[in-house]
């Protein structure tokens, strides 16, 4: 059954959601073929991990016989899924031709879709991105947003100059949490109308593809996790603060996502003892939440309190900041000293060995990562190590493509080596 205009998701992320390798093609009963499909994936893998690699040295790294071998490099190079790289002659003994992966078999993309900004990307199976577009959110209503997603894609897809059924699989990055059984997303107070049944299966079928749902914040961490500042950490977290504020939480190579996909919505905290000044959409009771405090707008309202004037930004307050204008200096150590018991609670929560600062207000870490830390240890004897973001504004569209690669090289492997029926 073709799985095109499909959307799934448990609990609000792609489950499950790991960066340790892949198992293999799905499990059936033994039996002959199935033997060959794992002796090629196993090869494949290996290829795509280590290679270009021999004949002779994939035999050495997987003990398979070099006949063996020899059978399933013929096998995935008439699949696409290897091709020749060239030679190696060594001082001694033959010269060896030397194999890698195509990564041309198959295509997959990620989807950034926040308030400000959509941003889209086609990747090949290697991970490298071949086209993608970064355009203002000008949507108006959640179908224009949905729409707007899947006319860029369909731009990126063309741009790369490939089919539409080239994309063998789609994560999209959003704010809240994915409910399945309402196949729709909650608590999304930064996207209006984002709630709604029906918007993602609308891209899904826009689109022709499987369409994975993904909080955002997860998403970022995946990213900063397998391209950036958090590779190698045995906990790490990425705190997403921008227009909203949410946390991501990798352990030993594996997201986080909690019991019903909401691990990490710190920001749907409210805090005791005030008033909230906007309507968020976000639950039942009353009292300013944890986000109002420390997103954009509040870095924006606490300046406007201060005495600066419209029409400004929260990145207009960091650069006058940064040429010493009073107000927004005092509006960014009231971000800092905010931002500083965030950090002691996810401390005393997770005790991670790395955070990584990110979203909009991540890009003026120059201003906020020393003061942070010093606020943090005013609060905390726990002292994670405080990072800023390597990939910028991208975090989420990489970690997103990194998820999709997830699921595509195993299907699109086994797409490629199915028998064909006859």
């Amino acid at each position: 059954m073709s799985t095109a205009g499909r959307t799934t998701a448990t609990d609000g992320a792609p489950q499950p959601v790991t960066l340790a390798p892949l198992s293999g093609p799905g499990q059936q009963p033994w039996n002959r073929q199935r033997l060959r499909s794992n002796n090629e994936w196993l090869l494949l893998e290996r290829l795509r991990r280590h290679g270009p690699l021999s004949r002779a040295q994939l035999a050495r790294d997987t003990g398979l016989s070099k006949p063996t071998v020899s059978t399933a490099l013929a096998t995935l190079e008439l699949a696409g899924l290897a091709r020749e790289a060239g030679r190696f002659a060594p001082e001694r003994g033959r010269t060896a031709v030397l194999y890698e992966t195509d990564p041309a078999a198959g295509h997959v993309l990620g989807l950034d879709i926040g308030r400000a900004r959509l941003r889209v990307a086609v990747a090949d199976l290697s991970g490298c991105v071949v086209a993608r577009r970064d355009l203002p959110n000008r949507g108006r209503s959640a179908n224009a947003v949905a729409d707007a997603v899947v006319a860029a894609a369909r731009e990126a897809i063309a741009e790369a100059g490939l089919p539409g059924t080239a994309v063998a699989h789609t994560v999209a990055g959003t704010p809240g949490v994915w409910d399945e059984r309402r196949r729709s997303v909650r608590l999304a107070a930064s996207l209006p109308g984002w709630g709604r049944p029906g918007l993602f299966d609308r891209i899904a079928d826009g689109l022709g593809t499987t369409v994975t749902v993904a909080n955002d914040a997860n998403l970022a961490a995946v990213g900063e996790y397998t391209y950036g500042a958090g590779a190698g950490s045995r906990l790490f977290v990425y705190l997403l603060v921008g227009t909203g504020l949410g946390l991501g939480v990798v352990k030993d190579g594996e997201l986080l996502t909690g019991a019903h996909g909401a691990a990490g919505e710190l920001g749907l905290l409210r805090l005791p003892g005030c008033t909230s000044t906007t309507s968020t959409g976000t639950g039942t009771g009353t009292g300013t939440t944890l986000e109002e405090t420390v997103s954009a707008d509040a870095v924006v309202r606490a300046a406007l309190d201060l005495g600066m004037r419209r029409p400004l930004t929260a990145e207009k307050v960091f650069t006058r900041a940064r040429l010493g204008e009073p107000a927004a200096v005092e509006a960014v150590r009231q971000e800092v000293d905010r931002l500083g018991y965030v950090l002691a609670v996810v401390a005393a929560l997770l005790d991670p060995d790395v955070v990584v600062l990110g979203g909009g207000i991540g890009r003026s870490a120059d201003l906020l990562l020393r003061p942070m830390e010093q606020a943090l240890y005013e609060r905390s004897p726990l002292r994670p190590r405080l990072e800023p973001s390597r990939l910028g504004q991208d975090a989420v569209l990489l970690g997103a493509v990194a998820t999709a690669l997830e699921a595509a090289r195993p299907e699109v492997f086994e797409r490629r080596t199915a028998p064909v029926p006859g």
